[in-house]
């Protein structure tokens, strides 16, 4: 197929880029995580990362608009985390049934076509802000009105961003003060448009480019700076042309899509959290199978590598368009770095990790250009400057990022994960080198996007 075709090339230079001389398994060193509260002991680990959540979600969307010519779609590996189960029930009220395997826990999903089914109910996205853009997208080009809602973290986040290229398609959305949900979306033939957004997102392009295929014509979404690709991948997967030239990516409306079998890789973001634990301890060694290595989202692996991580990717294997393979790494001396531009927007999901560690590298971080992190689940500047500063770190927070110096030394404190599952996590990790006993209150919100995270630290007591 011509998009094959197409991304053959930037497939086989990230098989060069990252092949690694077949080498022993290795194994972790980290400690214990008790439940809320954290303390260090060294144990030998190997992580099953939990799988990629923010694909499985352009997957779910997009399966539910094939065109039913199959029978369904197969998903292995499949998350139970709770951003992937308000998808899923989303895609239920609006026709897509599915089911989960009670043997190895894959689900099958059935498309009903490029036509959903009018919901009764409104739509509950639950924390989750990927669900709720992408399934705009393809809503604003039904026949129908639909109303979405969120949970209080996502009842804050803005919208506009949506609102306004799907409006200039011609849906009429209404939304609460602010462009915050709920939204409630007066679906309808649609026109293509070219749009370049002041901001650059993943969510946002995948929106405009599912809606794109209800519209007559070509749509064009062309960005500042090139984001994640897995909705252009999940549509390519399922059947469509997706041409991408630069930083826009066009898709022409009218495309059937079809159902697919697929194993979904584990995600390069919950990977992060175990890849700067090892880079806490010089020596400590980490093997991550399995795991998503798309060009898009591979940049984190880069700087670990610069800020001192050893870092090498084996068994490298193509899935559905997707890189995914194996990280293998060894902790060393962890040195400092500065992220702007094009990397804050690669590490969006990744900085608030890299920020908690920062304190004990050797040159600390500087996060510039990243105010978008404002409006996240939480505001993820403010929550690890709070927490940073609760374990006694020196921390100068700006409007659009962070300073953190290193070199310094963190006590144990009782932290906010502020209702944000990747705060939760990253200061999970940041307390496994501070002196004494840490307590993050609310940390069942790992659950969102990890519902194993702290079993899988508990769980390196047991070797």
């Amino acid at each position: 197929m011509r998009h094959r075709e197409q991304w053959q090339p930037v497939l086989d230079a990230e098989i060069k880029r990252w092949s690694a001389k077949p080498c022993q398994q290795l194994i972790a060193d980290l400690p214990e995580v008790q439940s809320y509260e954290v303390e260090f002991e060294r144990k030998k680990y190997q992580v099953e990362v939990e799988i990629l959540e923010n694909t499985e979600k352009y997957i779910q969307v997009v399966v539910a608009v094939d065109d039913g010519t199959l029978p369904a779609s197969f998903f292995h590996n499949f998350s139970a985390a709770r951003d992937c189960a308000s998808t899923l029930d989303c895609m239920a009220k609006l026709g897509s049934e599915w089911k989960r395997s009670e043997d190895d826990g894959a689900i099958e999903v059935g498309g009903v076509g490029p036509r959903l089914k009018a919901p009764t109910d409104v739509l509950d996205c639950g924390n989750s802000g990927s669900t709720i853009r992408m399934l705009s997208g393809i809503l604003a080009g039904q026949p129908f009105t639909s109303e979405l809602c969120g949970d209080e973290s996502l009842s804050r986040r803005p919208m506009a961003r949506i609102m306004t290229p799907l409006s200039e398609m011609g849906a009429r959305i209404e939304a609460a003060e602010g462009g915050r949900p709920p939204l409630k979306i007066h679906g309808g033939p649609l026109k293509p448009i070219h749009y370049r957004p002041e901001v650059a997102s993943a969510q946002v392009k995948s929106c405009v480019l599912f809606a794109g295929l209800f519209a007559e014509g070509e749509t064009v979404v062309e960005e500042p700076i090139r984001t994640r690709d897995h909705g252009e991948i999940a549509l390519r997967a399922f059947g469509a042309e997706v041409e991408r030239v630069g930083n826009a990516s066009r898709i022409v409306g009218g495309q059937r899509l079809r159902a697919i079998e697929a194993h979904v890789p584990g995600d390069l973001s919950s990977a992060a959290f175990f890849l700067c634990a090892a880079a806490l301890f010089p020596g400590s060694q980490i093997t991550l199978p399995g795991i998503l290595m798309n060009p898009t989202r591979a940049r984190l692996l880069d700087i670990l590598v610069q800020m001192g991580l050893k870092v090498s990717v084996a068994h490298l294997e193509e899935h559905q368009g997707e890189l995914v393979g194996t990280i293998e790494a060894r902790g060393a001396a962890w040195k400092g770095s500065v992220l702007a531009g094009a990397d804050t927007a690669a590490l969006i999901d990744e900085i608030p990790v890299l920020a908690a560690v920062a304190p004990y590298s050797d040159g600390g971080l500087e996060v510039r250009d990243a105010k978008e992190l404002r409006v996240k689940e939480s505001d993820r500047i403010a929550a690890v400057a709070a927490n940073l500063r609760k374990m006694g770190a020196e921390v100068e927070e700006r409007p659009d990022g962070l300073r953190i110096p290193g070199g310094q030394h963190l006590h144990g404190a009782e932290l906010d994960s502020f209702g944000d599952h990747r705060i939760a996590m990253a200061f999970a990790v940041a307390a496994l080198r501070a002196e004494g006993e840490t307590t993050i209150h609310g940390a069942d919100a790992a659950g969102v996007s990890y519902p194993t995270f702290f079993e899988e630290l508990r769980r390196a007591t047991s070797y």
